[in-house]
């Protein structure tokens, strides 16, 4: 168990309330030992194992059953709180910002929640039920814990994407197409507004916040019900090769102007985006001209188009589709083939 490290991981990303579910081993060893060919010790010894880190950790084990045992999260640490003055469980880490996790390394203490007045609280605030979660003010706005985001920033953000995907859908009218577009990308999320304006959709978008951007807002992504992950784009991604459908991106080339070369950024791009896949680029003109370049180096289908506030905007859009191609055969391959 690593002194628990993994469990402890699991804990700090789980909301307060949330679930952890085991299944297979060492869950029901008693029946299936001989099969998994470890002895009933091992097997015993490592449940055990388990079972002392989550109580450390103040989960409650609500069920165990059949191959699978749940465990919860508690609303909150008071409890734990009083549990850790009588040596029954972690060390609650030092102050930090526990949002901070790009390269941060496992630690085995425990991530202190929120502070509530009583038990009947939830730490960081109760979250609305889902849909309604997805445009009611996150907790940690309402709290104002975001830099520079307010309830009024977050609403003017909701309208504004909704705007701004409608104007999408009119220039690509895939993008409204059920079936069309299946995984999604959003370069630089912010608050989420993409995603949000595309819920009606039968779309999945991961929600990616760079950690070069002045407000963490991945927190406030996971409140609306939405799901994300930080990422550097001067770095590649951790994910298949054709694993995306669309990829949005957002001022991100402006963001990572002095920070490493454009061309890598698109390259990378053209790695995680399917052949006939499709981007929408939203950036300052200048820019702009400067991918779509780039672009057309790269065999892809491109226009720039105005803002959707009309033509004397500086900021404009590129819309492109990656080509279904190959390379050609080299000279000897021509010559054997004749």
């Amino acid at each position: 168990m690593k002194d628990g490290v993994y469990l402890t991981e699991v804990d700090r990303v789980l909301r307060p309330g949330g679930y952890w579910i085991l299944s297979g081993p060492p869950i029901r060893w008693q029946k299936y030992w001989k099969g998994w060919e470890r002895t009933k010790e091992d097997l015993n010894a490592e449940q055990t194992s388990i079972e002392d880190v989550a109580k450390s950790l103040c989960w409650k084990k609500l069920v165990e059953k059949d191959d699978i045992a749940i465990w919860q999260k508690p609303t909150n640490h008071l409890t734990c709180q009083n549990n850790r003055k009588l040596g029954k469980s972690r060390n609650f880490c030092p102050a930090n910002d526990p949002d901070q996790a790009w390269y941060t390394k496992l630690d085995t203490c425990l991530t202190p929640l929120p502070e509530v007045s009583d038990n009947e609280q939830v730490a960081g605030g109760k979250l609305a039920k889902w849909p309604q979660r997805l445009n009611a003010i996150p907790p940690r706005i309402n709290k104002g814990t975001v830099k520079g985001v307010t309830a009024e920033v977050f609403k003017k953000d909701s309208e504004l994407w909704k705007k701004r995907v409608s104007y999408y859908k009119s220039v690509n009218n895939q993008l409204g197409n059920p079936g069309r577009y299946r995984n999604l990308l959003d370069m630089n999320a912010y608050l989420g507004g993409f995603a949000a304006a595309l819920v009606d959709l039968p779309v999945w978008v991961m929600n990616v916040v760079p950690v070069n951007v002045k407000a963490n807002t991945l927190g406030v992504i996971y409140e609306r019900g939405l799901i994300g992950t930080y990422q550097n784009w001067c770095e590649a991604m951790s994910t298949y090769p054709r694993t995306y459908d669309l990829i949005h991106a957002d001022s991100v080339f402006t963001l990572y102007e002095d920070r490493c070369e454009m061309d890598d950024i698109l390259l990378e791009m053209d790695r995680i985006l399917r052949p006939e896949g499709s981007v929408i680029i939203r950036d300052d003109v200048d820019m702009l001209v400067k991918i779509k370049s780039i672009i057309d180096a790269m065999e892809w289908d491109s226009q720039i188009v105005d803002h959707e506030d009309g033509p004397h905007e500086r900021e404009k859009l590129l819309f492109a589709v990656k080509k279904y191609w190959t390379a050609p055969a080299a000279p000897e391959d021509e010559e054997a083939s004749s």
